[in-house]
């Protein structure tokens, strides 16, 4: 069985050989072994795999007596409605923005929330454990598994009653729905609020979600815009939680963007409930402008679980990630793509051109990525050197600049972020920084 473990979006990987049908059943006992549920709900994105997985969670589940709701091909916001609104927690089959040949399995609550890290681990270890030798229900306490055929209405439904009263009537959107989980949905919601839609992304054939297309390749969505003359371009990723969002002019707008434009118009209506909460990748410049428009911000580590948990502690009701996951937690209990693109496209129908709201909003610090391989992520934790010359960058940055070096929790790599004013200076620092990384954990491949 695969020694797959949660990341910062449930456990992912190559489907079929380090996330096998084996690990998903081990996966589906798993979950109702340490949440005891009566029910549980499966959905899934578009990805070949999907059916294949979803069943076996599900005949996992059933075999530990939980009766199981196929939801079929919902995003994961749906299935996470669907879970807060029926009070018993749910599966997702999905790895997100990864390509087709990729899967992964993520956890939601009764509450429709990702579970602690407490919770996940105690899936972990009763998955590790195989339950080969623990005893199952037989007879009438076996659980059955029941096809849902209306999730997607009921899930539109749920997205149009978090809508505002704002018509988008002559509003031209182009959606890119990453051939994933969204693609016969978004453009619906859209066009019930009275929008001229031109959707792209929207033939999923199991293999072509994330393909060149969605959030991870959003120059598709900004050239798409640009020749249509459309209004507004919101580009979604394979299971939906994630917007990012183009201009008319076609300049790509990310999380950091979104987050400030959202929270900027509910400052002023005087609804924003508090500030915001973002991760420690959002850019220096999204905390200058909160700073200078008197927004609190609340930073945490990365994953849309933290951002959940600490918009519970606070009650404040917006917090994101400069990925495009955005939590509006007065709609919705977990980031949802569709709710953000269409709360978003209302926006610009009350307000005006996006180019218009966002100009001057933020000054975003040039920021640079890089992706370094590496045989074993959890040895970056003991890696002193790593550690110095990170503090000794911090150092050097001062409040120009800022660094940050941790382990993927979806992929083999450790990923580094330098922000700083000057270009050079950020380059050298990551260069630097990336070379300690390859001395310190072998001889991996590097990709910025």
């Amino acid at each position: 069985m695969a020694p797959l473990s949660f990341g910062t979006d449930g456990v992912r990987g190559l489907a079929n050989d380090e996330l096998t049908p084996e690990y998903a059943l081990a996966f589906g006992r798993a979950v109702v072994r340490v949440l005891h549920p009566s029910q549980i709900h499966v959905g899934r994105d578009t990805r070949r795999s999907g059916a294949m997985l979803a069943a076996a969670v599900s005949a996992g589940a059933a075999s530990e007596g939980a009766d199981v709701t196929d939801l079929g091909v919902l995003p994961t916001g749906g299935v996470a409605a669907r879970c807060a609104t029926d009070r018993i927690p749910g599966v997702v089959v999905s790895a997100s923005h990864n390509q087709f040949e990729d899967n992964g399995l993520k956890v939601l609550s009764a509450k429709g929330a990702k579970l602690a890290a407490a919770v996940e681990s105690e899936i972990e270890r009763e998955v590790a454990r195989g339950l080969a030798t623990m005893t199952r229900p037989t007879g009438a306490h076996v659980g059955v598994v029941r096809r849902d055929d209306a999730p997607v209405d009921t899930y539109v439904g749920s997205l149009l009653a978090a809508a505002t009263p704002t018509r988008l009537d002559g509003l031209h959107v182009v959606v890119d729905s990453a051939n994933g989980a969204a693609s016969g949905i978004a453009p619906v919601v859209l066009r019930a609020l009275g929008a001229r839609v031109t959707a792209i992304g929207d033939a999923p054939d199991g293999c072509n979600i994330n393909h060149g297309v969605g959030s991870t390749a959003p120059a598709v969505v900004a050239a798409a815009v640009v020749e249509s003359h459309a209004d507004l371009g919101i580009a979604l990723d394979g299971d939906a939680d994630r917007c990012i969002a183009v201009d008319s002019t076609g300049h790509v707008l990310d999380g950091d963007w979104l987050l400030a434009l959202f929270a900027m118009d509910a400052h002023a209506r005087g609804s924003l409930n508090g500030g915001i909460v973002v991760t420690v990748m959002s850019n220096l410049g999204l905390h200058r402008a909160m700073r200078v428009a008197g927004i609190d911000v609340v930073e945490v580590p990365l994953g849309d679980r933290h951002v959940a948990e600490a918009l519970e502690r606070t009650g404040w009701s917006l917090g994101g990630e400069q990925s495009g996951h955005v939590i509006f937690a007065d709609r919705a209990t977990t980031g949802d793509g569709v709710l953000t693109g269409m709360l978003l496209a209302q926006l610009v129908a009350e307000h005006g051109p996006l180019h218009r709201l966002t100009d001057g909003l933020l000054v975003p610090v040039p920021q640079l990525l890089v992706n370094v391989q590496v045989p074993d992520t959890g040895a970056l934790a003991d890696a002193a050197e790593v550690w110095l010359h990170v503090e000794k960058s911090r150092a050097a940055l001062g409040e120009h600049g800022r660094v940050l070096v941790r382990a993927s929790g979806t992929e083999p790599m450790v990923r580094i972020m330098v922000e700083a004013e000057d270009d050079a200076e950020m380059r050298r620092t990551a260069e630097e920084l990336r070379a300690v990384v390859l001395a310190a954990l072998g001889d991996p491949r590097a990709s910025g």
